[in-house]
């Protein structure tokens, strides 16, 4: 389910200090409920995910043509020196309070072109560079009261100049109606799988 960006923005978590000038772009509630100590488990769903070979037929057409498009015309051959747009850093570490720095090394996403920043007992935040836009995501395990959480996702962007503005214009919505509820289905079944007697 979508969620208001203000839902988002009303709790203390720690990306707000470290990303204050980046664009919530989406968040959304995901059907991952647990306990406190289930976080982990959102995390290493999260970071094994393969778009390009998803059961959702659509979404890996996408992900696959979005793959074609960026070796054409070379989106992602220098992502990790591009500077954030409007800044000279490369990247969000050096923004890292010291009780943050290596929180999130052990977390890999394999295929996936996301460079963990930090995790917390409840928060954790990745992030994407490419031709196109400077993004982070990041994951909450947000506290509903007697001893419940839920995941909670939400997407922060920086578009690299007029370009990458109308290329976020024109992907949004294939990802609102095809790539997210995609996402939710996998993760929800992958939830379903590893957390059983916890699941919603």
């Amino acid at each position: 389910m979508r969620l208001p960006n203000a839902v988002h923005g009303s709790r203390p978590w720690r990306i707000h200090e470290i990303a204050p000038d980046f664009t919530v772009e989406d968040v959304w509630a995901l059907p991952a409920y647990g306990g406190a100590e289930d976080f982990q488990r959102l995390l290493e769903i999260m970071t094994s995910g393969d778009p390009a070979n998803a059961k959702s037929l659509a979404t890996r057409l996408l992900w696959r043509a979005r793959w074609r498009l960026g070796s054409w015309f070379g989106w992602d051959d220098a992502a990790g020196a591009l500077p954030i747009p409007d800044t000279n850093e490369t990247s969000l570490t050096g923004r890292l309070p010291d009780d943050l720095r290596n929180t999130a090394s052990d977390l890999d996403f394999g295929s996936l072109p996301f460079a963990s920043l930090y995790r917390t007992d409840v928060e954790f935040a990745a992030e994407l560079s490419n031709g196109t836009v400077h993004a982070v995501m990041h994951l909450a395990w947000v506290d509903q009261g007697a001893g419940r959480y839920q995941g909670q996702m939400a997407v922060y962007v920086k578009p690299r100049g007029p370009f990458g503005k109308g290329y976020m214009a024109f992907i949004k919505p294939f990802r609102h109606r095809v790539v997210y509820p995609a996402l939710m289905q996998q993760i929800e079944r992958e939830w379903n799988a590893r957390v059983p007697q916890q699941a919603a």
